[in-house]
């Protein structure tokens, strides 16, 4: 098969990394009638896979059911797995590593794809990284053997766009971007995700689109540190930043409403504005110095929401150390079992360091570690919640009551203004 044929219709798909963003695309595909292989190093995932259980949180189990029962969806380790596939998308974690981006598990998977590649495969890195990665970076790693891209394969860039715990979007109904190397490598890979969204927007380079996937999640970083910052502002002034916001979300244009809350977590909004700070000081050798700011007001409040915490339980002449405070959700997001870079796990560990005695409930996270203390989650009973000197409501599952919460706790933290407030209730 050439390049060219590329176009034609591919039957066959391959997808490194079954994190939430692989496992999701994977599902998509199998369901739009391609034969899909799930990739990943974790045994354990894999195995839970291939028995047909959700082993991945963020995954929607509605589509994950779907896409098992066209039996077009299998698992495995075997990364040579890849050998027969037309398509080959890459969706594996790109962390930060002592503030550096950490793209070794990209060109690891890069290497197994290029020893085990059919010709004239289309390749497609979907993993959130700076602009000129999939050229300069996968692109040699794709060419060994004396390959040439456009010629040998085709190679894309489309950057996931999965919002964990979000019911409202379907997979397919979130339109995609997409960059290829050439027309021919864009074309086929728009053809591609048009069989799996509604829509498919392409953009004239991989840069671009790389370069797209960070400014959305730079976007949202940025202004959610300015409303935190107003935030702290309206503490101190005796104002809710939750009546000013939804006052000023009546106007209907100019304005887009952000929520204040313990900081930023998951794998995007702390991550990603990095890769774009780090690559401006590295080939521009500037800041992007309103990024930077931002990313100093996310990571103060967590610390600043403990200090809220400790100014509650001060009021009610009740010092941290020695108090009992009942966390409600642990996760960095509603609906999610994801505690990567959990701002709710930072308060836990700031009340924890000050003396506090924690415990928590989370219907998504089993047994966790704060401090040298590994917990379980407890059960949400009026005793529990009725002992406890201090409710913190740091991460509002849709599972938890929280009626019931308000109703028997002496004294209630609410970091996201999920209660609505009550004579018990200090919201942020």
């Amino acid at each position: 098969m050439t390049a060219q044929q590329q176009t034609e219709g591919p039957r066959r798909v391959a997808v490194f990394g079954q994190g939430y963003v692989g496992l999701s695309v994977a599902c998509a595909a199998a369901t739009a009638g391609y034969d899909v292989v799930g990739i990943d190093t974790d045994g354990d995932r894999i195995a839970a896979l291939q028995d047909g259980t959700l082993a991945v949180a963020g995954v929607r189990s509605d589509e994950f059911d779907t896409a098992i029962a066209t039996r077009r969806l299998a698992f495995t380790t075997d990364g040579a797995r890849c050998d027969d596939a037309d398509i080959v998308l890459i969706c594996v974690p790109t962390p930060i590593l002592e503030r550096l981006p950490d793209l070794s598990m990209v060109a690891a998977a890069g290497r197994t794809v290029a020893e085990h590649m059919k010709p004239g495969a289309l390749v497609v890195l979907e993993s959130t990284t700076y602009a000129g990665t999939t050229e300069d970076l996968l692109a040699p790693i794709l060419e060994a053997g004396h390959r040439v891209a456009g010629q040998d394969f085709l190679l894309a860039f489309a950057p996931e766009r999965i919002d964990p715990g979000n019911t409202t979007f379907a997979f397919h109904q979130i339109p995609r971007v997409v960059g290829g190397i050439d027309k021919a490598s864009t074309d086929a890979a728009v053809a591609f995700y048009a069989d799996l969204v509604d829509h498919v927007h392409p953009v004239s380079s991989t840069k671009a689109a790389e370069q797209a996937k960070l400014l959305e999640n730079t976007f949202r970083m940025v202004n959610i540190a300015m409303v935190n910052e107003f935030a702290m502002l309206c503490a101190d002034q005796g104002i809710s930043p939750w009546e000013v916001i939804e006052a000023a979300d009546t106007k209907p244009f100019g304005f887009m409403p952000f929520y204040p809350g313990p900081g930023v977590g998951g794998h995007c909004i702390p991550i990603d504005p990095i890769y774009l700070t780090w690559q401006s000081r590295r080939d521009a050798g500037r800041p992007i110095r309103l990024v930077e700011l931002a990313q100093d007001i996310n990571a103060e409040m967590p610390g600043w929401v403990t200090d809220r915490i400790a100014e509650a339980l001060n009021d009610h002449a009740k010092p941290v150390r020695g108090s009992t405070v009942l966390a409600i959700g642990v996760t960095y997001k509603p609906d999610v079992g994801d505690l990567r870079e959990s701002a709710a796990l930072q308060v836990l560990h700031g009340l924890a360091r000050r003396g506090a005695d924690i415990s928590y409930h989370d219907p998504h996270v089993p047994s966790l570690t704060v401090g040298a203390d590994h917990l379980t989650s407890v059960d949400l009973t009026t005793e529990v919640v009725a002992a406890a000197d201090l409710v913190a409501i740091l991460t509002p599952h849709r599972a938890v009551d929280l009626d019931h919460v308000v109703a028997h706790a002496g004294l209630v933290f609410d970091a996201r203004n999920a209660t609505g407030g009550g004579p018990n209730v200090v919201v942020l």
